[in-house]
């Protein structure tokens, strides 16, 4: 089977070496900021929120793709890349939509500053998206990768539900105190329940377009090598 030799040349090899330090760069330098920003008040600091899971993820694997670009390594970390990959396209989904609804249900003192929340919520899922589809080919292991997606999916409902609920006292709602975001206080268990399942469900249904994309558009329509799993 063919690999995507696109990348392989001298110069195109530096270029993605140069896009690749720059996605891990930034990602790393706003995940120190949120250190900065972060409310040492309540348990578990900037870590409550799926925005900054996302964020942590992007961190992690722009750095395993940088650095196995750095030694001329060929593409891996297929499986996770594709896992943080959905999980960056769920936080910028579920941000944006209830966001318009009402930004008080997503940010719950004061809106974050406009840097931060377009890169968090758009500029680096963004990156991210560009290599996983175009460069790293990250959707080739479908089972895998789907496992390990919903597997991050339901840790952070774990660690949402069993830890950070319990033991934080704001934000306050109407059924609830201490879970992340402001609308989930407002929400009974059950509700809250239902609202992650069809998260996770929207999380499926991402990862099976991005493989599609992956498969038809990109290895069939434009030309693109088949993967190599």
């Amino acid at each position: 089977k063919k690999e995507n030799k696109i990348l392989h040349t001298k110069k195109p090899h530096k270029n993605l070496l140069y896009f690749r330090g720059f996605c891990f760069v930034i990602a790393i330098l706003y995940w120190f900021y949120q250190f900065y920003e972060a409310n040492y008040k309540g348990f578990g600091l900037q870590f409550r929120y799926l925005t900054i899971w996302g964020l942590t993820g992007n961190v992690i694997v722009t750095g395993m793709l940088f650095r196995s670009t750095f030694y001329q390594q060929k593409e891996n970390h297929f499986a996770i890349v594709s896992a943080v990959c959905v999980l960056n396209a769920l936080v910028v989904f579920l941000y944006w939509r209830l966001y318009f609804i009402d930004p008080k249900l997503v940010n719950y003192s004061v809106r974050i500053v406009w840097f931060q929340e377009y890169y968090l919520h758009l500029l680096g899922p963004l990156l991210l998206f560009m290599d996983s589809i175009l460069l790293n080919r990250s959707f080739r292991q479908f089972n895998s990768g789907m496992i390990l997606a919903l597997l991050i999916s339901v840790s952070y409902v774990g660690w949402t539900e069993i830890v950070i609920g319990p033991l934080n006292n704001s934000p306050v709602g109407s059924k609830a105190a201490g879970l992340p975001y402001p609308f989930l206080n407002d929400m009974v268990l059950y509700d809250r329940l239902e609202f992650y399942v069809i998260s996770i469900l929207t999380g499926v249904f991402f990862y099976v377009l991005f493989w599609l994309i992956d498969r038809i558009c990109l290895s069939y329509f434009l030309g693109f090598g088949k993967m190599s799993e």
